[in-house]
């Protein structure tokens, strides 16, 4: 079967090098940053391999580990049942997101500067307001991303932990309403750890990302990297998770294609 013109068009913008692919995914080790929740919950597993056989009497022709890792662990993706906003949710898992919704149009809103200058910088609505004078009102099921370049951090400043707990710039609660209630978003993405601030527990709700997210059926991707290689709109990015049955989330691969 042939190819229909359009994705012949883009295989050949591939091919000649019109559209550029971008990783936006964070290096997953026995050294990625974890989130670290208070003594008393549970916590997450950090990434772990142990090998099964390298060309030897365990195996004389092949390589391969095993590994252990939590769902919530390096670039990853949250599915509404994260939250327990989404637990009532119908098809909130992860093997229930709908292929179609792992692509879409992406949109950078670049907060850099002011992350750099405030750790505990929040996104507001009025900035997303001034950024869509500049750029265009930000359309209905797209990804929004918001660039921080916090992944260009060592470890210990990329967590940024005090006593009073991690201190990381993400939205405050008027900018989901308005991302979720008025523009319709598919997905909220991030360069932290997770999609809501380091002090987000002291915001109403608490944790808003992934209160208003999840409580709407929508998606959270985090850990990403090299936001800045992408344009404040024209990119179409793939977040693809692993199919895990009744997944609350997953480790995933984040693509983005770019005009060259």
């Amino acid at each position: 079967m042939s190819s229909t013109p359009i994705l012949a068009d883009f295989a050949a913008a591939l091919a000649q090098g019109n559209i550029r692919v971008v990783d936006l995914t964070q290096m997953l080790s026995e050294d990625t940053p974890l989130l670290v929740l208070p003594e008393e919950f549970g916590q997450t597993a950090p990434f772990s391999r142990e090998e099964i056989s390298r060309y030897d009497e365990r195996g004389v022709a092949w390589h391969w580990h095993n590994f252990t890792v939590g769902e919530h662990t390096g670039t990853h993706f949250d599915a509404p049942i994260h939250w327990v906003s989404g637990k009532d949710l119908p098809d909130n898992t992860i093997d229930k997101v709908p292929a179609k919704d792992l692509v879409a149009p992406a949109v950078v809103l670049d907060f850099s500067a002011e992350s750099a200058k405030d750790a505990d910088f929040l996104l507001t609505a009025d900035h997303i307001r001034a950024w869509e004078e500049e750029h265009g009102t930000i359309p209905k099921g797209c990804f929004v991303l918001f660039r921080t370049d916090w992944s260009k951090r060592d470890t210990e400043a990329y967590c940024n932990r005090r006593e009073d707990g991690a201190h990381t710039p993400g939205p405050a609660t008027d900018a989901m309403k308005l991302l979720i209630d008025e523009r319709d978003i598919l997905a909220f993405g991030v360069e932290t750890i997770g999609t809501d601030a380091g002090q987000a527990h002291l915001l109403e709700p608490q944790y808003p990302a992934h209160f208003l997210l999840h409580g709407a059926g929508k998606y959270g991707l985090q850990c990403m990297e090299n936001l800045d290689q992408l344009p404040p709109t024209g990119a179409i990015v793939v977040a693809a998770p692993l199919k895990i049955l009744n997944g609350s989330g997953s480790p995933m691969r984040v693509l983005a294609f770019v005009p060259a």
